[in-house]
């Protein structure tokens, strides 16, 4: 007979301590007996966990607010943020965002600009990175111990080789290791739309939900996907490139070689044509042409009825293929006009034989709006680390 391998005792306290940690980072405050509750561990096994955390400065133990609950209250255990801080980079095509991200998620410090056609070189998104990295950790006395970044492209996620990002003029960049050298730290690089699903999984609208699509709309239309409660990579990390679904075969040519890709009729550029804007309009000045639409539903519909039938076109087919319970749009699309976004909703779930099978798939916007791949960065950078804290 083959004996089973029993685990050593450091070994489960290693495990149960990351495991209280995960909860705290990701659930925020809770009592000792919530802990122990919902981690299926002992009073006792608790009490040192959070003794060992505590004496190490990686949480306090705080009365709650008055109000929480009748009686004497019990002490909340809260993280640390500064206990372990991570870098966060999202590099979109119009811009760049970095924040320093704390244990539980606080957003401890950040700094963005933006990006122009000379600025966008690999080199040049590098060197501005590790500058203003380098100033936000010397006001804020932390270091980074580890990084995750978001880029709107086909990324190798065991490296961090960005194969490519069109509309970044990016092709065979070794983002990882490179920004790995300059940071002295370990770099994790994901597609944007991916980042993007797990943020709203962990943190946003999703929480709760196993299975989610993330759809996400600027100069490109990218999708991330959330399946029973882990990210749908495919391999080696390349999947998620929804925006090059091909919906209109007799649309417009894509950079990507096709003709009629989801994105020419969905994307930024749509967007303008739509409005009656020049492509190439500043994405300040379209969202507040589609805020100023909200006031007006009939208007709405009638301006952006294209724009919404091929959204719902696309919807339909990818909730037929992956059969998620919950559609979370970001970008562009939360800036919809709630009457188009409910009609969306609706024929989704009307069109959709998945979504009539399910009882009816949910379409809703995004609640980190323009934080979501920022804190989906984070998020995989803390997977790395949470364990050595």
């Amino acid at each position: 007979m083959t004996s089973t391998p029993v685990a050593r005792p450091d070994e489960v306290r290693r495990y149960n301590r990351a495991s209280l940690l995960r909860r705290l980072h990701l659930g925020g405050p809770s009592t000792r007996a919530e802990l122990a509750g919902e981690l299926g561990l002992n009073r006792s096994t608790i009490k040192a966990l959070v003794d060992g955390l505590a004496g190490s400065g990686v949480v306090v133990e705080r009365v709650p607010r008055p109000g929480r609950q009748a009686g004497r209250p019990s002490l909340l255990v809260l993280p640390q943020p500064e206990a372990a801080v991570v870098l966060a980079v999202d590099i979109q095509v119009e811009h760049v965002a970095l924040a320093l991200v704390g244990l539980g998620g606080e957003i401890l410090g950040r700094n963005s600009w933006n990006l122009h056609r000379r600025t966008r070189t690999p080199t040049e998104v590098l060197t501005r990175i590790t500058e203003s990295t380098a100033l936000l950790a010397a006001d804020l006395g932390v270091r980074p111990a580890g990084c995750g970044v978001s880029v709107p492209g086909v990324v190798r996620r065991l490296d961090g080789h960005v194969h490519e990002a069109p509309n970044l003029r990016w092709s065979d960049v070794p983002l990882g290791e490179r920004l790995a050298a300059v940071l002295d730290t370990r770099v994790v690089v994901g597609n944007d739309a991916e980042l993007g699903a797990l943020a709203e999984y962990l943190r946003g609208t999703a929480q709760g939900s196993g299975d989610v699509v993330f759809v996400s709309a600027d100069i490109g239309v990218g999708g991330g996907v959330i399946a029973e409660g882990a990210s749908l990579r495919g391999t080696t990390g390349y999947v998620g490139e929804l925006g090059h679904m091909v919906v209109n075969p007799r649309g417009r040519d894509c950079y990507c070689g096709s003709r009629g890709c989801w994105e020419t009729e969905v994307g930024e550029a749509a967007f303008c044509r739509a409005l009656g804007l020049p492509e190439g309009s500043s994405r300040g000045t379209v969202r507040v042409e589609l805020r100023e639409l909200d006031a007006t539903p009939e208007l709405a519909r009638s301006r952006l009825a294209e724009l919404a039938e091929w959204l719902t076109l696309g919807l339909v087919n990818v909730v037929n293929l992956l059969g998620p319970e919950l559609v979370v749009l970001g970008d562009l699309f939360t800036d919809l006009p709630d009457a188009v976004l409910d009609d969306v909703a609706g024929a989704v779930r009307q069109r959709s034989m998945v979504s009539r099978a399910l009882g009816g798939v949910r379409v809703e916007r995004s609640s980190l709006a323009r934080d979501a791949k920022l804190l989906g960065a984070a998020e995989v950078a803390f997977e790395e680390i949470i364990d050595t804290v």
